[in-house]
């Protein structure tokens, strides 16, 4: 791969035989309107030439590889890359991810084919953290379901000076779970503590016996599945989508949790079986669930979990803040500026 790269990176030093192209297929996502496009147009090759760029907000199946017919350089955010593209475009030599997941590529073939892909680590830890308890807290208190009363003249038709309309909990002094302890599970971590929470990690599943040596003092790893799911109060989903993790919440874990838990995913929608969630949370053996991301994305085809009591479903939005897809397009133009230098960096 580098002899690949260095191989390019000379041509481009070297001459000027063609235009270095890049086309983003789906940029309304990251850039729906309040980002600017121009530093994108501003990358230069190796030759001291700036780039040509085109963006195009959407792209159909359909239309991909002629809007990438010739492109040097494609972004995508969920635009599918398969290896029977790849075999359409003979001037592709680079894939950027515009996300930290990069399932959307065909990566072994990518391999074989000498193109370099990349993606975005860690650029949404606090946006998809702050989601995380957002969720929690409007599970805790029905801050919107209040708000929406109100609104409706019921607190002014009330006897008293006060009402509820759903039990209002604490969270201090709950049992924080959380599976997959990278940035994010970390940053969750963080925000639970000063919570007054305890927080309890899911064993490694990297395999049985392998204990973290790197946990924070406030936090306790169990010592099985089984004592993690019984233990939480919220389950909190950080994890990557593998063979292993895939329905990690399942009829069986969901019947170890206490019937007061709440399942909170921000993660990867097929890390739920959404039919036994949804069951769960028909049956009342769990409380509630609050989720970012579904197993089909966005649910054309529905989901058992859109009309079920208790379950909270925002559209993906965890990662969308400003600040967030502002660090996002910075780091994916260096990106881009590394792997025409001939030193690419996040490379998958």
């Amino acid at each position: 791969m580098l002899g690949v790269l260095n191989s390019f990176h000379y041509l481009c030093r070297q001459q000027t035989l063609q235009t270095m192209n890049i086309v983003e297929l789906d940029g309304y996502a990251a850039n729906p309107g309040d980002l600017d496009w121009q530093p994108w147009r501003e990358i230069e090759t190796g030759d001291g030439n700036c780039c040509t760029f085109t963006v195009y907000d959407r792209t159909p199946e359909e239309l991909v590889v002629e809007r990438a017919a010739e492109a040097d350089i494609i972004i995508i955010n969920k635009v599918r890359i398969s290896e029977e593209v790849m075999a359409q475009l003979p001037r592709l030599k680079y894939v950027g991810v515009l996300a930290t997941g990069y399932n959307v590529v065909d990566i072994e073939a990518a391999r074989r084919r000498g193109i370099v892909v990349t993606n975005i680590p860690a650029y949404s830890t606090a946006s998809v953290a702050q989601l995380v308890f957002a969720h929690i807290l409007n599970i805790s208190n029905a801050v919107a379901q209040h708000s929406q009363s109100v609104r409706s003249g019921d607190w002014g038709r009330c006897p008293d000076f006060t009402y509820t309309l759903t039990p209002q909990k604490e969270i201090a002094g709950r049992v924080m779970g959380i599976i997959g302890f990278g940035n994010t599970g970390r940053a969750v971590a963080e925000i639970a503590h000063a919570f007054g929470m305890r927080v309890v990690l899911a064993p490694s599943l990297r395999g049985a016996g392998s204990v973290r040596k790197d946990l924070p003092e406030y936090a306790e790893q169990a010592e099985t599945l089984e004592r993690f799911f019984a233990t939480a109060d919220i389950v909190s989903l950080h994890c990557p989508l593998t063979d292993t993790t895939r329905h990690i919440i399942n009829a069986k874990t969901l019947s170890q949790m206490k019937p007061e838990a709440i399942v909170i995913n921000t993660g990867r929608g097929p890390l739920v079986d959404e039919e036994a969630l949804a069951e769960a949370l028909e049956q009342h053996r769990i409380t509630a669930a609050g989720l970012d991301v579904l197993e089909e994305e966005p649910p054309v085809n529905g989901s058992p979990l859109l009309t079920v009591r208790n379950c909270y479903i925002t559209p993906h939005i965890a990662w969308a803040t400003l600040e967030a897809r502002k660090r996002l397009m910075e780091i994916a133009i260096n990106n881009v500026k590394a792997f025409l230098k001939g030193t690419p960096v996040n490379v998958v």
